[in-house]
């Protein structure tokens, strides 16, 4: 199995930037499809972004597209989530999600219950 750790989250103005990380141990990451997910207080968690395992193909939730970016180097075994402009409704806890078994290095995943592994979240909230 693979171990998942996000960092990077925190306090941000509306406007402001913040990078995510995921680091993953544990298994050859490059055999993973990976997805970010987010879950604001009181609601359900949410598919934002994902990658394919080769990194080619990603998929974004509309909200985010043009604002948010994913990347991945399986060289260092960690994918990274660009948050720009950002908007008070991102306020969340984000999660780095591990999808085992992939089959097609190019396809995403975008439902919760298709990833196998998960982190234990990073809190970013976005408030002036």
């Amino acid at each position: 199995q693979v171990q998942l750790v996000e960092s990077g989250g925190g306090l941000v103005q509306p406007g402001g930037s913040l990078r995510l990380s995921c680091a993953a141990s544990g298994r050859t990451f490059a055999n993973y499809a990976v997805g970010w997910f987010r879950q604001a207080p009181g609601k359900e968690r949410e598919f934002v972004l994902a990658t394919s395992r080769d990194g080619g193909t990603k998929s974004y939730v509309d909200s985010v597209q043009g604002r948010f970016t994913i990347s991945r180097d399986n060289a260092k075994n960690s994918v990274d989530l660009q948050m720009n402009n950002l908007k008070p409704e991102d306020t969340a806890v984000y999660y780095c999600a591990a999808k085992e078994g992939a089959t097609d290095f190019g396809r995403t995943y975008i439902a919760l219950d298709e990833y196998d592994y998960w982190g234990q979240g990073t809190q970013v909230t976005v408030s002036s």
